[in-house]
């Protein structure tokens, strides 16, 4: 596990502890079988980004929180400069940089995501809303829902995220993207 998921699993073990439950209590609360979830706080498992959205929603946090250890704090505007944005590495395949975690109340959650090729399989997930998607630059594969689409550069994509997707660099090149989730 890399370093930032390692933090992020301590900030996670950190507010239930804060909150005073216990590892049962705070798993079904979040929904999450137990298990499973000893394993993301213990840092043995990837979170995807829906998962840390459905704690922070459970707990009345902001992802930005939980992924950055910021608390955003903008509530008319939030200028993200080019290539400032904080970075996390939630899983290897992907790098994302929040373009809007300053923002409170934000109702979607942007980003530029970074995916170097590799010979790995496509991770897929699942999470509640909408996304959008457009390819900034490179060629991408996006499995959803079992179909295979082939994006290139300006290329873009909304879809219903509920379906199992993900994304993988094609022609030995990175992709880089924008997501919006809503």
């Amino acid at each position: 596990m890399n370093h930032e998921m390692e933090q992020i699993a301590q900030r996670i073990k950190g507010l239930r502890e804060s909150l005073d439950l216990s590892v049962d209590q705070f798993a079904t609360a979040c929904n999450i079988p137990v298990e499973e979830y000893k394993e993301y706080e213990s840092g043995k498992r990837d979170m995807t980004i829906s998962l840390l959205k459905r704690i922070a929603k459970q707990y009345g946090l902001d992802v930005t929180t939980l992924m950055f250890d910021d608390e955003p704090r903008m509530s008319s505007y939030f200028v993200t400069r080019k290539g400032t944005g904080m970075e996390v590495n939630r899983v290897s395949a992907y790098k994302y940089q929040t373009l809007a975690g300053g923002f409170s109340s934000r109702e979607a959650d942007v980003f530029e995501v970074t995916i170097e090729p590799c010979d790995n399989p496509i991770h897929l997930s699942c999470h509640e809303g909408q996304e959008f998607n457009l390819v900034l630059e490179g060629k991408m594969s996006l499995l959803i829902n079992g179909k295979n689409l082939v994006l290139d550069e300006g290329d873009s994509i909304y879809f219903d995220s509920k379906l199992p997707h993900g994304m993988k660099a094609l022609d030995n090149k990175k992709v880089k993207f924008i997501t919006v989730i809503l």
